[in-house]
């Protein structure tokens, strides 16, 4: 069984928010102990019920509709749920595929990251997940040591979108893992359309339920010069530069 009507989906959701908003952490486990027991999946648990309730725990929060403490009961036990679920997830066999995956540092973003980086371990990769507030030099030491097939840049909101237009400025400036492939994920990409490729992302999801799949989906796809628009006005210039060199050495 799953989730298979809104109404259903909805209801245990509703429950599952008023006994995160409490602190419940007995009855919390036990709505998704009930739901495992029905037929429900571990994977559709994370994408359907633990990261949405994330976001609404937020929403209430930025409405004045709960105050802090609440919104720290409510964040860290739908977490420790998290870990449980995730510890349910059918392994698949190792693919050979290599992913790192950083976030905001907000506590959804944290989850939300966390989602992504277990269903992409359940499927087989190879994950690393380094959170937030790495600096680009470490990163990009990370990458090459690594050597990932992917990096996975996850946010929910606005303010991380300036460090992963740097970042990803910074990595195609480099380019010490030129196969590498990068994706931008979560809400902020998903209300702005388009932000993703503008950024310079070779690959864009709206959330953690579907990056998996497109990464599996689009694992060759590369964003062009065109939309790399990160950079571009650089590139310019050095491009004229090696013009004005050549015609110099000609001359």
């Amino acid at each position: 069984m799953s989730f298979n009507t809104s109404i259903r989906q909805s209801t245990i959701a509703d429950s599952y928010v008023q006994t995160l908003l409490a602190g419940q952490r007995a009855d919390a486990r036990q709505i998704v102990e009930d739901c495992l027991n029905c037929g429900v999946s571990p994977a559709e648990l994370l994408t359907k019920l633990i990261w949405p309730v994330m976001e609404q725990i937020q929403s209430l929060y930025k409405a004045d509709s709960i105050n802090r403490i609440t919104l720290n009961l409510a964040t860290r036990l739908n977490r420790s749920v998290a870990d449980q679920v995730s510890g349910k997830l059918e392994q698949q066999p190792k693919n050979g595929k290599k992913v790192i995956l950083l976030c905001g540092d907000d506590e959804p973003e944290e989850l939300g990251g966390q989602v992504v980086a277990d269903l992409f371990e359940a499927d087989g990769y190879d994950v690393r997940f380094a959170g937030g507030g790495v600096p680009n030099d470490e990163i990009l030491s990370m990458i090459g040591d690594f050597r990932p097939d992917l990096l996975v840049l996850f946010a929910t909101r606005a303010p991380g979108v300036p460090q992963a237009r740097k970042l990803i400025d910074y990595l195609r400036e480099v380019n010490s893992c030129p196969d590498m492939q990068i994706m931008c994920c979560g809400g902020i990409y998903k209300r702005a359309e388009g932000l993703a490729e503008e950024i310079g992302a070779d690959l864009y999801a709206p959330d953690a339920a579907e990056a998996l799949s497109c990464a599996k989906s689009h694992s060759t796809r590369r964003a062009t010069v065109d939309q790399q628009t990160v950079g571009r006005s650089r590139r310019i210039k050095k491009a004229a530069q090696r013009k004005t060199d050549v015609t110099a050495r000609a001359a």
